[in-house]
């Protein structure tokens, strides 16, 4: 073990990583429809998941975002519904292994869980569309203990624009302005990952919290529509938000967007979705990199993004969303969620202070959580609920 690597591991026992996205469960649903005995995470898991118990801890994570994701093509009802499986399964592992996890709602549930030595669980849910146009359902998901929403997947909803989809209202429609008030009213943080750089803008001009990319990088790096732009980066200051470098290497590698586009289009003439990552997918995956190898991502090129990040946005406004199982293929040295001590090391070779890290592995994100239940306090002092509807045609 180099001399880094040994300072990247007491520095995350001190203050562990805050990771912004993961999403076992999905990964879950789809291999084994929720079956936990099939998937058991207190055992070693690296032959069909990123994530395990053991991989957690050596990586240390002190806190993990669960996304509670369901498919872009799920709509009305079933994006309800399958949004609802996907909370209860969060809620069934934390039940599972309470030695090891912590339900977290709030940012002294965070605290409370790094003291107690168990990994703080929270839920972001991906995509506007999980609450079908309806505020209520919003509300509800919070009260079950969702702190984020993702305001779009992959594809444009009824009020927000996709960053990889045709626009439709060009950043936010005034159903979309309201969605984020009442996010703010909540306490639920507004995550602007997949939305269009519009839909950025708006969100930020309305919201009156600070917003969140759970697991997006740097646009200035790596010219792809899923990472932010510097203009927005630079108004996370005056937000107080945090923007999550994501490891994904379509985001991250300029070199990886074309090979994936390539492996994306091989997928569906499959028959699949490209973000299937069941074992028949990952069988189609593999064989098109053996026959086309793609250009590998490494911590470094992580690390790449977040120097940028970091110049401008601001040391207080940058942490980590690795995307670990919803994605087919992660960096080397970044392999799964063991790996957070190798970029914790690279960025201490590049000369990131202890103070530096610190923030960016946990301090930002808890801090962010926690100006969110604070607006939301004085917003609900102010007004009640909003029952804004949205009419389409």
């Amino acid at each position: 073990m180099s001399s880094s690597q040994g300072a990247a591991q007491d520095l995350l026992a001190r203050w562990p990583v805050v990771d912004g996205h993961n999403d076992l469960p999905w990964a879950l649903r789809e291999q084994v429809r929720y079956d936990l005995d099939r998937r058991d995470i207190a055992a070693d898991q690296s032959a069909h998941l990123h994530t395990d118990l053991p991989r957690l801890r050596a990586g240390g994570v002190g806190a993990q975002f669960w996304s509670v994701y369901v498919r872009a093509d799920y709509a009305g009802d079933k994006a309800v519904s399958a949004t609802l499986e996907q909370i209860d399964v969060v809620r069934e592992l934390v039940a599972r292994y309470p030695g090891e996890l912590r339900l977290a709602l709030t940012a002294d549930d965070m605290e409370a869980a790094r003291a107690e030595g168990r990994i703080a669980s929270l839920m972001g849910a991906e995509g506007g569309h999980s609450i079908n146009n309806s505020l209520a359902t919003l509300r509800a998901l919070h009260q079950l203990g969702v702190r984020y929403m993702t305001l779009t997947h992959n594809d444009t909803i009824d009020w927000a624009d996709s960053a990889t989809d045709e626009p439709r209202h060009h950043g936010l429609s005034a159903f979309g302005e309201e969605v984020v008030r009442e996010m703010n009213r909540c306490g639920m943080l507004v995550d602007l990952s997949h939305v269009s750089a519009d839909t950025m803008r708006d969100a930020l001009r309305v919201s009156t919290a600070p917003v969140i990319f759970s697991h997006s990088s740097a646009r200035a790096v790596c010219d792809h529509p899923r990472n932010i732009p510097d203009e927005v980066l630079e108004r996370l200051s005056a937000n107080g938000g945090v923007a999550m470098a994501t490891f994904v290497p379509k985001f991250v590698l300029p070199a990886a967007v074309e090979w994936t586009l390539r492996a994306d289009e091989n997928m569906r003439a499959h028959g699949l979705h490209h973000l299937d990552t069941t074992e028949a997918g990952m069988t189609v995956q593999r064989a098109f990199e053996a026959a086309n190898p793609r250009p590998k991502a490494t911590a470094a090129t992580v690390a790449d993004h977040l120097d940028h990040m970091r110049e401008v946005a601001g040391v207080d406004h940058i942490g980590i969303g690795g995307d670990f199982d919803g994605t087919a293929f992660t960096p080397d040295g970044l392999a799964d969620v063991a790996g957070y001590p190798n970029l914790i090391a690279e960025l201490l070779d590049r000369k990131w202070s202890e103070a530096d890290l610190a923030k960016l592995t946990w301090q930002n994100a808890v801090r962010t959580l926690r100006a969110a239940e604070d607006v939301a306090r004085s917003e609900r002092a102010r007004r009640g609920p909003s029952h804004v509807t949205l009419t389409l045609g």
